[in-house]
């Protein structure tokens, strides 16, 4: 599937092919906190077909592993756009919210389940309110 995406201001966009059945929600702490919401959205776009335009602000994240990753940010709006490896990455993980066609790509799979909210599970019987 082709996807275009941005950044909140527009300073920052791109374009690839992503594979709708690939789409993840990660709940592990670091996507918590970075995010600043309880879980994030990610879909892996391979290296050979990710255009960007623009030119992110980048934070090393080194995980307990010892792994190092790259968060790419916009430098004026401050949203999220990609995270990959530090060197050759194979793949860019997109932030589904990002995404022109956010509300094609559900979720598929949920990671890091034992860092997840409580309470995240049960949104569906939360009231709605459809603007505020």
């Amino acid at each position: 599937m082709q996807i275009e995406g941005s950044c909140h201001c527009g300073r920052i966009s791109f374009t690839a092919q992503v594979d709708p059945s690939r789409v993840v929600v990660c709940h592990c702490s670091d996507c918590q906190v970075m995010s600043g919401s309880p879980f994030r959205a990610v879909v892996p776009a391979p290296v050979e077909t990710f255009v960007l335009r623009g030119e992110p602000r980048r934070y090393i994240k080194t995980a307990d592993s010892g792994n190092r990753r790259v968060h790419a940010f916009c430098g004026d709006c401050g949203a999220p756009v990609y995270s990959c490896a530090t060197s050759d990455p194979p793949f860019y993980s997109l932030r589904v919210g990002c995404l022109q066609q956010r509300a094609e790509l559900p979720p598929r799979h949920q990671i890091w389940c034992r860092s997840a909210m409580p309470w995240s599970e049960s949104l569906g019987g939360i009231a709605r309110i459809e603007r505020q």
